[in-house]
């Protein structure tokens, strides 16, 4: 979770993107009613006063606890329809579940993950996996992944508990079936193999072997 207060500044997630600007410049110079349609149908909820629909509570995974983030630590989104997801990112919290959740809460931290998964296995969501949470520091990867916290330290080998990875496993398992990832290192990654970051996380004790495992055989 660490470096967290630094990733909005690198993705600069809070101003029209790029993207939707060389939209609009590419509908209106080719002149394309169908490219326009197209792309307004995916960036209409941008405009102001417009929201797109979202379900209070509801979440992706079952039996997740919903508990929304500060809508300043993600960017709205409809994924993966405006970006493909292809990736999982793994973190550890370097802290206790209640201050993960409370950082996440604050509009001044700039950063949250879709998910936490406490010590004794409980799931709780906290951004919609339409959206794109600023998590991995990268908006890139930002933009292509799910983020997943779990609670504990990266020196501390017993954070990772037995219901940990059970539950992270079968969590990961449903987004990389939603999504077409393989389950493999090249797409379920740690924090500290995102380009550009400082982070350590997972660390030293996560067993990505046994990791992996667990999500195949969830899958």
């Amino acid at each position: 979770m660490g470096a967290t207060t630094e990733v909005t500044a690198k993705d600069g997630d809070r101003r029209l993107g790029r993207r939707a600007l060389l939209v609009g410049g590419a509908a209106a110079a080719l002149g394309t009613a169908v490219l326009a349609r197209e792309e307004l149908s995916r960036l209409w909820w941008r405009l102001p006063g417009v929201d797109k629909p979202r379900v209070a509570g509801v979440v992706d995974f079952r039996g997740a606890r919903w508990v929304a983030a500060s809508p300043a630590n993600y960017r709205r989104a409809d994924r993966p329809a405006d970006y493909p997801v292809d990736r999982v990112v793994i973190h550890v919290t370097q802290g206790g579940y209640a201050s993960a959740v409370k950082v996440f809460q604050d509009p001044a931290h700039g950063a949250a993950a879709h998910y936490i998964v406490r010590g004794d296995g409980r799931v709780t969501q906290l951004i919609r996996e339409l959206d794109v949470a600023f998590h991995a520091g990268n908006r890139e990867y930002n933009e292509r992944s799910v983020g997943i916290e779990h609670e504990g330290f990266v020196e501390k080998a017993d954070s990772f508990t037995d219901a940990m990875y059970a539950s992270s496993a079968r969590l990961t398992a449903a987004i990389c079936g939603r999504y077409g990832i393989p389950v493999d290192r090249e797409h379920v990654i740690g924090h500290v193999e995102v380009p550009g970051t400082d982070h350590t996380d997972p660390g030293p004790h996560w067993d990505w072997d046994r990791y992996l495992r667990l999500v195949r055989r969830s899958g």
